[in-house]
């Protein structure tokens, strides 16, 4: 797989920003909670759910380290308003884990879990697309704690809390259901080219009830 430029989609994709949000020089560290210590040795990524051949899938650190590496280029837009453009996002594809570890065909959605518990809902179309990457690096180097070192979970065309630091593992499921931020007021899916910054601007089948 080569680099791509992964943007929205649409008319609104013609500008590089999302509407609401502006430029950022750098890039600031947002989190809600402390930075978790890592300790490789007690590292798992597990894959669980609705799977397709009804197993769990775990990788220690140095497995899942030793996935097909592929880069992307993608934008991140933080839900506070700013964007970061451009970046080069190195990892292991979303889509790579669909593959070594497939869903169940009746699967619809994943949520994405990370330390302390923390969760990301997003629907399966979403983790599915070109872009989703694990990263473990931004242009070229290795994340540092603060912005989510071992792994975190990038996905260019949403904002970018639906890509959790510190990630951990992936649930598969046959019906949606909302993340740790979806279920304090953020909108269920998620897209900057819409706007969808909170879950009162939601439409009819944008989410199950709050």
């Amino acid at each position: 797989m080569g680099q791509s430029v992964q943007r929205g989609s649409g008319e609104a994709a013609h500008s590089e920003l999302p509407p609401g949000q502006r430029l950022q020089r750098g890039w600031p560290v947002t989190h809600y909670g402390p930075v978790p210590k890592f300790r490789p040795e007690r590292w798992e990524f597990r894959v669980f759910g609705a799977t397709a051949d009804s197993e769990k899938h775990c990788w220690n650190h140095e497995e899942f380290t030793a996935l097909p590496y592929d880069t992307v280029v993608g934008d991140l837009h933080c839900v506070t308003k700013f964007s970061m453009l451009g970046a080069e996002w190195g990892g292991i594809p979303a889509r790579a884990i669909l593959e070594i570890a497939p869903p169940a065909p009746t699967v619809t959605h994943v949520m994405v879990w990370a330390e302390y518990g923390f969760s990301s809902n997003l629907r399966l179309a979403d983790f599915a697309s070109e872009g989703a990457i694990f990263a473990t690096h931004k242009d070229g180097e290795l994340l540092t704690a603060e912005h989510g070192f071992p792994l975190r979970l990038v996905v260019p065309h949403l904002y970018a809390w639906k890509g959790p630091k510190w990630v951990r593992g992936v649930e598969y499921m046959t019906a949606d259901r909302r993340g740790f931020w979806e279920e304090r007021g953020y909108h269920n899916i998620g897209d900057p080219w819409r706007e969808q910054r909170y879950s009162y601007q939601e439409e009819l089948g944008d989410g199950p009830e709050v």
